[in-house]
């Protein structure tokens, strides 16, 4: 007599067929469409048993298998075709292969200006009304802290002062505005508030500019480009990433160094006042700020000490130096301790785990402040990456971005 297979196993086998169905289907989907490497730079592309990944066109990179690793050999493009046993072709991937690029790397305290694309939205709060009584007009509308307001009534809004001059001359009447939520383009209506002393208010706190110091990684002489802070400028009240329209970069001279402390991260204040033109900043990105440098006198660098960018596979643990100037003066070279590499790392700039090691340096600042980011790491005569973040309970310790993700970011810049 034939036995029956329980239930419980039938519905165990379900589940388990369901998850290796759900493991592939999120395996095949986080694989990345493009890929952005440099010649010689190793790519490492993780898959699943069956899932293969071979070059459609010339050699230009080798066949990979599962788990595997290849090298690219020269610059150009190359597709990458995913295939389920070799059978079924599930999605290319398309790579661009950059040439080696030698930069210049900096050091300099730089200021920073930007300048948004519209307005940001960066608080709410009630109105009093001609009548007394309070409004919110901004109630139920759907703009959020953080989302930036680019048009009103098809006008299109590049400052504080605009918003606020098409407001009142909507005179009480609905206002139309097209607003950036998250990358999406949204539109709403408001009815803006009268006030007692007769102007109109949508009940926004919104900005249009911000400010601040930080350190040049690297310029690169072919293009005339530049990488700095190695991550990207926030917002003070939203803590998101500001979407620029245009931005300047100038000199800046250093006013104060508060030293760092256990609990108290230290700083560095200077003035973006009355300065010297550096160079053009087109892109805020959370690996830093890049943009073309008009003016390289204001840089006051040496061209003669251009140098390779680091491969990650050249990166190693232990010694390497920082550029970094804290007196107004040249930069000077300070020795850390390159403590944890993420090699696979792409996806935010913690690649580096660093300590500063160097006695004069942790007797100006304490470790690493407010300001040093952006201070280009070198080791074995390659530039290596750029500090990004400092421990808050342990100054002397933070974390650096790899130098090849920053050039790669500059490398977009038109």
């Amino acid at each position: 007599m034939q036995k029956k297979i329980p239930i419980i196993f039938k519905k165990t086998l379900l589940v388990l067929f369901l998850i290796i169905i759900y493991s592939y289907t999120l395996a095949i989907t986080n694989l990345p469409d493009e890929v952005v490497i440099f010649e010689g730079e190793e790519i490492s592309i993780k898959t699943l048993l069956g899932v293969n990944i071979r070059t459609k066109n010339e050699n230009t990179i080798e066949t990979l298998s599962n788990n595997s690793k290849s090298v690219t050999d020269s610059a150009g493009k190359a597709t990458l075709e995913v295939s389920l046993f070799d059978k079924f072709n599930l999605k290319n991937v398309n790579i661009d292969i950059l040439p080696k690029t030698k930069v210049i790397p900096v050091g300099n305290i730089a200021g920073v200006k930007l300048y948004t694309n519209g307005v940001l939205v960066v608080g709410m709060s009630e109105i009093e009304g001609v009548d007394n009584k309070k409004y919110k007009p901004y109630e139920n509308s759907g703009i959020k802290e953080g989302d930036t307001i680019v048009e009103i009534n098809q006008k299109q809004i590049t400052s504080t002062e605009e918003l606020i001059e098409t407001v009142n001359n909507s005179k009480g009447k609905d206002v139309k505005i097209k607003y950036v939520h998250q990358e999406e383009t949204k539109e709403c209506s408001i009815l803006p508030a009268k006030t007692n002393e007769s102007q109109y208010k949508l009940g926004l706190w919104v900005r249009d500019s911000a400010a601040g110091v930080g350190t040049v990684s690297f310029y690169e002489p072919s293009s005339k480009t530049f990488g700095a802070l190695g991550h990207g400028i926030t917002d003070i009240d939203t803590n998101k990433l500001i979407n620029i329209a245009s931005g300047e970069f100038v000199t800046t001279r250093i006013l104060s160094i508060t030293k760092g402390e256990s609990g108290n991260p230290g700083k560095m204040q200077g003035t973006v006042e009355n300065q010297a033109n550096i160079g053009k900043i087109y892109k805020n990105s959370k690996f830093g700020i890049y943009g073309k440098v008009d003016n390289l006198s204001s840089l006051n660098i040496d061209t003669s000490k251009e140098m390779d960018v680091a491969l990650r596979e050249e990166i190693e643990t232990g010694k390497a130096i920082i550029l970094c100037s804290l007196d107004n003066k040249k930069p000077q070279e300070y020795e850390i301790e390159i403590e944890k590499i993420y090699k696979e790392n792409n996806y935010d700039n913690k690649s580096m785990q660093i300590k500063i090691t160097d006695e004069k340096l942790l007797e100006k600042t304490g470790g690493i402040i407010q300001g040093m980011s952006g201070s280009p790491i070198i080791q074995n005569g390659k530039f290596v990456g750029a500090v990004t973040h400092v421990l808050v309970n342990d100054p002397c310790k933070g974390y650096a971005v790899f130098g090849d993700i920053m050039l790669k970011q500059a490398k977009e810049v038109n």
